[in-house]
């Protein structure tokens, strides 16, 4: 497993420890209590480590290449998934997955963004960026679970929309602004969760949600740190203080409403106990549908409207010239 720089110091623990375990089978030098006490010492450091990440080290932890993709959910949350492909204008976007799913015995349409997770098949999902054809691919999926009254579960897990030429001649911007605005006015029950990046208009584009989960480490901006490094300091090693300022982080995001709920990660990460993080997801998913199944479209449509209208904080400065407001 690739290590982190924050986890250096633990990665060297672990390796002493595991020295002295193989120098016992052979020459014992430490009692079993002695261990113990050094792998109790070991997990006071995770804590201590764990408990003080950086916001740049949460993001390290979010881009980890073992971090469970969108597939990995589908594959261990869902007992069925009939795959659906195209938008039915250009092509099929290999960077959107969507189908028809079951989970826990409920019919959904899950559309997760994809990554890959070797080199193939990152370059085959091309590392998550959609095309405007994955827009489209999403839209059209998603108005297909509206006529059938079925729910929307959307996994977004991407750096951002793709950049390049190609993307801006099948008109990038347009088909995000045309998910705003249709998702926004879809009359079916939708549930987001921010498994990784969620990062520009290529998560905004699929982030419309009645209900939308983050995972403790995943960020959520409108540009990445490195991004922002370049634009603002014209330096992007400082990533760093761009990831602090941008307050991307799930804790700053429930603040100001635009999540509903952070979901828990495994100490260190999802990639540490993938198991444990598939059933927290599983869990939000379930609890949201109970919420939101018995609205009718007309009352799911207000509250929508409210949820976005009420989305961050403002504050009104007044200025006070010569005794007159």
């Amino acid at each position: 497993m690739d290590t982190l720089p924050h986890e250096k110091q633990i990665e060297e623990y672990q390796k002493t420890i595991n020295q002295f375990k193989e120098q016992n089978d052979k020459n014992p030098l430490l009692s079993s209590n002695e261990i113990q006490k050094l792998e109790k010492k070991l997990d006071k450091l995770k804590e201590k480590v764990y408990s003080s990440l950086t916001p740049w080290d949460r993001v390290l932890i979010c881009r980890h290449p073992n971090r469970p993709k969108s597939l990995d959910y589908i594959h261990n949350m869902c007992e069925q998934f009939t795959e659906l492909y195209g938008d039915r204008t250009f092509g099929d976007d290999h960077a959107v997955i969507g189908g028809l799913a079951k989970i826990n015995g409920q019919k959904f349409m899950v559309i997760g963004q994809e990554k890959g997770s070797d080199t193939e098949s990152r370059l085959y999902r091309n590392f998550g960026m959609l095309h405007p054809e994955g827009f489209r691919k999403a839209l059209r999926l998603t108005q297909l679970a509206e006529k059938f009254e079925l729910p929307v579960l959307f996994l977004l897990d991407t750096p951002g929309a793709f950049p390049g030429l190609t993307s801006e001649e099948r008109g990038q911007g347009w088909a995000i602004a045309m998910n705003l605005r249709e998702l926004s006015r879809l009359a079916t029950p939708m549930i987001a969760v921010v498994i990784g990046e969620g990062c520009s208009g290529g998560a905004l584009g699929m982030g419309i949600g009645d209900a939308v989960g983050m995972l403790e480490h995943a960020y959520y901006s409108v540009i990445s740190p490195e991004g922002c490094a370049s634009i603002l300091w014209k330096d992007a090693s400082k990533k760093s203080e761009a990831a602090e300022v941008l307050c991307m982080n799930a804790e700053h995001l429930l603040e100001f409403e635009i999540i509903d709920e952070i979901i828990k990660e495994p100490l260190g990460g999802a990639h540490y106990n993938p198991s444990e993080i598939y059933k927290g997801v599983k869990k939000f998913i379930i609890e949201k549908w109970e919420a939101l199944k018995a609205l009718p479209p007309e009352l799911l449509l207000e509250h929508r409207y409210d949820k976005f209208r009420n989305m961050g904080r403002f504050e009104t400065i007044v200025e006070v010239e010569s005794g007159k407001v």
